[in-house]
């Protein structure tokens, strides 16, 4: 029989992703959603990856515990990824309540609705790295101490000590996969990777000629979505549950991966990016780097796509997009 997985936050990047691969896997995709103001769902990412019409999509809100018990009635899931929140930083502290709504309450509606419908599934909380913030140390990993530089970091931390609590509490098995930045052509167009591919893509074509950026300097560990969403079921496979880094261990720069993109696309950087002080974070988080060694050695997990690699990949879709329907399959 197959097995039989509820995915929240399916219409997101992520969720995509995780929901294209499940599928590979022969299982049954249930996916909750809200609807949209024009009452249907936000399927785009699904679409480009093929794989709408083999999910199950349930009607359902993170802050409205009954519509997840329903879900979990009528998915009977044996695997739970709960992977909705508000995710942008910037965002986090324009609306600092929403975000703790939706991000940290919203797990604790999750892990509650689970406890109660379903104590037997297996739950991955999408954890974050940003929850690490101002580190001490040069790189991270399960034993370095969080320091939440973002009201998204704080609710992210909430959640995660939540998923904790509810496995040493009610004995659920839960895990927290906590990812590093993680890219692909399905990133939301707010976020710095997929600004700076959507630009390239609008300058090679003649439509555009700059691009305004924030901080160049900040660091980052840059995987590949569809490479991280692999770990995340890789941690619901293990006989306990566990916390896991899930990371490249290597960084670069907002810069360095700017003239990547640039320099794919045969453009120079130089020529076309500007810097605004108004895209500057009211707190900002210098370098992340993860130590995944712990992942490498129990799950036997490898990233396989480069940051370079991936962000080539955006470039190519985003210039795609802009030459054919947005409906082509991602390869």
């Amino acid at each position: 029989m197959a097995k039989r997985a509820l995915i929240t936050g399916v219409t997101g990047q992520d969720g995509a992703w995780l929901a294209r691969f499940l599928i590979s896997k022969n299982y049954e995709v249930f996916g909750l959603a809200r609807r949209s103001g024009s009452g249907g769902f936000a399927a785009e990412r699904l679409d480009w990856l093929g794989v709408t019409g083999r999910i199950t999509i349930l009607e359902g809100d993170l802050l409205d515990l009954s519509s997840l018990l329903r879900a979990m009635q009528e998915a009977r899931p044996d695997e739970i990824y709960n992977l909705a929140a508000q995710s942008y930083v910037m965002t986090s502290w324009r609306q600092p309540l929403l975000t703790g709504s939706v991000t940290a309450l919203g797990a604790a509606n999750m892990l509650e609705a689970m406890r109660i419908a379903c104590p037997s599934a297996r739950f991955y909380q999408a954890s974050s790295s940003e929850m690490f913030g101002q580190a001490a140390a040069a790189t991270q990993n399960e034993t370095t101490p969080f320091r939440p530089r973002s009201p998204y970091a704080a609710a992210k931390l909430y959640a995660h000590w939540m998923t904790v609590n509810y496995r040493e509490s009610f004995g659920l098995h839960a895990s927290c996969g906590i990812l590093f930045n993680h890219e692909s052509p399905l990133r939301g167009e707010e976020f710095v990777t997929r600004r700076i591919s959507r630009a390239v893509a609008a300058i090679r074509c003649g439509s555009r000629e700059k691009l305004s950026l924030g901080c160049m300097d900040a660091r980052r560990d840059w995987g590949h979505a569809r490479d991280y969403v692999e770990a995340m079921w890789l941690m619901l496979q293990q006989p306990d549950p566990v916390d896991l880094v899930i990371a490249t261990g290597t960084s670069m720069s907002v810069r360095d991966i700017c003239r990547i993109a640039f320099a794919h696309a045969g453009l120079d950087m130089d020529r076309h990016v500007t810097h605004d002080p108004a895209l500057l974070r009211p707190a900002e988080v210098g370098a992340l780097l993860g130590d995944a060694s712990k992942a490498r050695a129990l799950l036997g997990w490898r990233p396989r796509a480069s940051a370079a690699d991936t962000m080539r990949e955006m470039v190519d879709a985003d210039i795609a997009r802009l030459q054919q329907p947005f409906s082509q399959a991602a390869e």
